[in-house]
């Protein structure tokens, strides 16, 4: 590595819409995977998540706001008294981020963990790769 091309470097986060991308992974938890009501979801969804939203999880690829939410309710109803709860804060780097989680039930030990990772554009969610460290039980 070229030690004069780092010090003039600009940081890694410039030009991006940081705040944005952080607002984005806070709020897709609760808002989207967290949401039991199939209406605030969807609503959700749309002003979080680009049209042609990509979700890369362990059972496969979704693609666009119909299988997103789909997927999101179809999650929720399998644990629908586990919260989603963030394990520190985002970490955004040009336009993407991530943020990792435990979900359980509320005021309990996370059953399980992960970390999400967004690709964002036009202010939006355009991709989600969600990461478990282990599978919901």
């Amino acid at each position: 590595m070229n030690p004069q091309a780092s010090k003039n470097a600009a940081p890694p986060s410039v030009g991006a819409d940081v705040s944005r991308i952080e607002t984005l992974l806070n709020r897709n938890l609760p808002e989207v995977f967290g949401e039991g009501d199939s209406a605030r979801r969807r609503a959700a969804i749309v002003e979080l998540y680009t049209e042609d939203c990509v979700l890369y999880v362990p059972p496969g690829t979704f693609v666009g706001h119909d299988a997103l939410d789909k997927f999101a309710g179809d999650l929720r109803a399998t644990h629908p008294h586990y919260v989603y709860t963030p394990h520190g804060a985002p970490q955004v780097l040009h336009n993407s981020g991530r943020l990792a989680w435990g979900s359980g039930p509320k005021g309990e030990t996370s059953a399980y963990t992960g970390v999400d990772f967004i690709v964002a554009r036009d202010g939006k969610i355009a991709a989600l790769y969600v990461y478990l460290d282990s599978p919901p039980p």
